[in-house]
């Protein structure tokens, strides 16, 4: 299924502007109350509003329809662009489904994007854009009232699912299966989305925080990065809650010292690697994970860093086929990722949509940044008042799924914090 983009290309490229600006912007501040669009690490970063084209897409081949519908517009998409940096000029940003086959991936390109790095800051518009309502810049109060309810499983039920996870892992059928669960919320009024970044944003400034039609989340993982040639990586999986003082370091050295999360971690490094190698020159991981701490948890994390093939089928690929080629990574999903899908379909109870899919942006240079979308909800379409929480853990020979709970518990609360105030 695909939808057409809402604006004729024609339209579309021939009003690109792209203008530097005297001062860097405080991104997220820029955002209108309706459409946010980003993505935005320490103040860096992409935020749009307003959509020039739009695809919806969904089906065997719905990456590769997206590649080929932004490999067609970007070629119209000149414009004049003095910035010239990643980023800059017309952008997409996208977020996909966690099985791409199933689920519905959405494209947006936004008629405003107001970007910032290092010491360039710039604005692109399309067309003639309408200004956000000055009014509208009001962050909405604290949302009031929270009332939670289970999602697809209650906790109980969700244990039992690890527990037959763990069972099906004793037996060989599979290494590794990746089992997530949702909470419903909803609140007295409206959920403001700007607030909710706003409030992600200076928890985990370390964090991708991202907003794409209706999800949002700040998010530890970078999927795929692409500069030119240059491609990189971070790969998270096995995790800690924090503690304070001592315990919190003792917390930390378990982490490191712990032989079902470094061979969980491994495992998600192995198949990213191998999904990578066929498109690259060079590719490199340390041997030995380092730790990458948050304001809620701690989690094991490897930086892979590769570089492109100039030539050759392969090497060739757009960011959009490479994420392809690497979605689903075991962090997600599971080894090996056919049986581990499988397995979540039975077990999980839930469609997950947009939830562990890629999410990110793409420039008419064809460099980008994709995120996995986790610590993520997606606003209800119909109830702009509810929402729906996620939360996933990797489940290996050994895991508990008491502890497993509690480690959703954690990451639900990275999100429940920036509703809660």
């Amino acid at each position: 299924m695909t939808a057409a983009a809402v604006t004729s290309q024609d339209a579309v490229a021939s009003a690109v502007r792209t203008v530097e600006l005297p001062d860097s912007p405080s991104l997220l501040g820029l955002l209108p109350a309706d459409g946010a669009l980003s993505w935005v690490r320490r103040g860096e970063g992409l935020v749009g509003w307003g959509e020039a084209a739009r695809l919806e897409v969904s089906g065997p081949g719905a990456l590769a329809e997206a590649a080929a519908w932004w490999a067609e517009l970007s070629a119209e998409l000149g414009g004049d662009d003095p910035v010239g940096v990643p980023g800059s000029g017309a952008v997409v940003f996208g977020s996909v489904a966690f099985d791409p086959a199933a689920g519905t991936s959405v494209f947006v390109v936004p008629e405003v994007v107001v970007g910032r790095r290092a010491r360039a800051a710039w604005m692109t518009t399309i067309g003639s854009p309408s200004r956000p309502d000055p009014a509208s810049a009001t962050r909405a109060e604290a949302p009031g009232r929270l009332r939670y309810a289970d999602g697809a499983l209650d906790p109980a039920s969700w244990c039992a699912a690890v527990a037959a996870a763990v069972r099906r892992i004793g037996e060989g059928e599979l290494a590794k299966v990746v089992l997530a669960r949702d909470l419903l919320v909803t609140a007295d009024v409206p959920l403001d989305t700007r607030r909710l970044l706003d409030r992600l944003a200076a928890r985990f400034p370390d964090c991708w925080t991202f907003a794409v039609d209706g999800l949002l989340g700040a998010t530890p993982e970078l999927l795929l990065r692409r500069t030119g040639r240059e491609l990189s990586s971070r790969v998270l999986a096995g995790t800690a809650p924090r503690g304070a003082g001592a315990d919190d370091e003792r917390l930390a050295a378990a982490l490191l010292g712990s032989a079902k999360d470094r061979s969980e971690h491994a495992l998600a490094v192995d198949s990213l690697v191998r999904a990578l190698e066929p498109y690259c020159s060079e590719l490199s991981a340390p041997e030995e994970p380092s730790l990458l701490t948050l304001a809620n948890v701690r989690h094991l994390a490897t930086d892979v860093t590769g570089t492109q093939r100039r030539s050759g089928r392969r090497g060739a690929a757009s960011l959009l086929d490479l994420v392809a080629a690497v979605h689903p990574t075991a962090a997600v999903c599971g080894t090996p990722p056919d049986r581990a899908a499988a397995l979540i379909g039975e077990l999980e109870g839930m469609d997950r949509g947009r939830y562990a899919g890629p999410v990110g942006w793409l420039d008419t240079r064809g460099d980008g940044e994709f995120g996995l979308a986790l610590r993520c909800a997606q606003l209800s379409p119909d109830d702009p008042a509810s929402a729906r929480l996620f939360a996933g853990c990797g489940i290996v020979a050994g895991s508990d799924p008491a502890a497993e709970l509690a480690e959703t518990q954690s990451k639900f609360a990275a999100f429940q914090a920036a509703l809660e105030g």
